[in-house]
């Protein structure tokens, strides 16, 4: 596998369209800060880090607003073949706003609404609505 972050945020869609409650998946620090910002942005209810052998895995609980999934699409942006990086003022807006891009930038995973704030850029990974 050599695209992680979309083989994860692809797991997480494709368990929203069946209907599932939880995808499991192995641990990174990147995948778990994601994830992380994934539940505070209010796309999935929570995520818990389970210590196994020989690798520890990511339980992520979906959540679903009156019964349709609180993720409606999302788009990746930066690939292995091909990385997109963004300055700070030209962060990209999703949906007006209404949606999340989420950088790597040299302080760890951030929204672009962190990113301004702190007034950093980074490689843009994806935005999600």
């Amino acid at each position: 596998m050599t695209d992680t972050v979309a083989d994860m945020i692809i797991q997480i869609k494709n368990a929203y369209l069946a209907h599932k409650d939880e995808v499991v998946f192995p641990a990174s620090i990147m995948r778990e800060s994601i994830a992380q910002l994934l539940a505070q942005e209010g796309y999935i209810a929570g995520v818990t880090r389970e210590a196994k052998q020989p690798q520890d895995s990511l339980r992520v609980t979906l959540r679903y607003v009156s019964g349709s999934p609180a993720l409606t699409n999302l788009k990746r942006i930066s690939k292995p073949g091909q990385r997109i990086y963004s300055a700070v003022d030209k962060l990209p807006r999703v949906l007006s706003g209404h949606g999340t891009t989420l950088i790597s930038t040299s302080k760890g995973i951030k929204t672009t609404a962190q990113a301004r704030q702190e007034k950093i850029g980074g490689e843009v990974l994806f935005s999600i609505w």
